[in-house]
């Protein structure tokens, strides 16, 4: 009996041993991607003068750091051929523009060229109904027990409107993005809802409201589906190879990641009683 006891011992020792051996993962590699982070917001109330672009590739599963793209051409012609031109801060991958003119419904062409090749998208400049009152639930989630926010606006009558949300907490890192679509409450009065179940009195909450298009709310729509949610944000390099709108004019083979973006802009502040 007592051999039996030291044999099993012996090989239950020999198997936690094994445990700890490491294990080389040989992952398979691709070229990086050119990532062009193009999303022209402007805020109700300002010229929108000033935006910026993002440029990066992708890197391997395991690099820590986020490559960044100097040396590119990059501006945005309106229909009227005037172009905008996106200067690089040297050494930093953003690409700035001073002199954007914002015009409701206007379309706009991002032309980027990197390393030989040229890639363009193409978008229009929507609206966005303003925020007008945000109200507070002490009862909410599912428990009913949760606070929660509905920050109101009303939707134009006699047109598709398409809605992206974030919501933005100061005492959290993470922030919310969903999106929405008029077709259940097209010229009424409708609410974007804070989905988060750890808001408490005194957090200070950002509401803002972007106007996009149909194309960018099924973009959006994939995209957050695959993020789930959980605070990344749309706007950083995806988890997957989701297509946006950025085609490569010379290689369509090697189609850049991203997606160029323009939208109206409302945004409230509220704090939690």
């Amino acid at each position: 009996m007592k051999k039996i006891y030291l044999v099993s011992l012996l090989l239950v020792s020999l198997f936690f041993i094994s445990c700890e051996e490491v294990v080389d993962v040989d992952l398979n590699t691709a070229p990086p991607k050119l990532v062009i982070e193009a999303a022209i917001n402007w805020k109700k109330g300002t010229s929108g003068n000033e935006q910026k672009i993002k440029l990066t590739t992708t890197s391997d599963y395991f690099s820590t750091t986020i490559p960044k793209v100097s040396g590119a051409t990059v501006f945005i012609t309106n229909s009227e051929n005037i172009v905008f031109n996106f200067i690089e801060k040297p050494n930093t991958g953003e690409y700035v523009c001073s002199n954007f003119a914002p015009i409701l419904n206007e379309v706009y062409t991002l032309t980027v060229i990197h390393k030989g090749e040229t890639y363009t998208a193409q978008e229009k400049l929507l609206a966005v109904a303003s925020i007008e009152s945000i109200v507070q639930n002490n009862e909410g989630g599912f428990t009913g027990k949760d606070i929660e926010i509905k920050s109101f606006y009303s939707d134009p009558a006699n047109v598709n409107n398409y809605y992206l949300y974030k919501y933005k907490y100061s005492s959290q890192v993470k922030l919310d993005y969903y999106v929405d679509e008029d077709t259940y409450f097209q010229g009424n009065t409708f609410f974007s809802l804070s989905q988060n179940s750890d808001l408490k009195v005194g957090d200070e909450i950002e509401v803002t409201h972007f106007g996009i298009s149909k194309a960018y709310y099924s973009y959006l729509s994939v995209l957050l589906n695959i993020a789930g949610n959980n605070g990344g944000g749309p706007f950083q390099s995806p988890p997957a190879t989701v297509r946006g709108n950025i085609i490569n004019t010379t290689n369509s083979s090697n189609y850049a990641l991203g997606y160029f973006s323009l939208s109206e802009t409302d945004t409230k502040n509220y704090i939690i009683q």
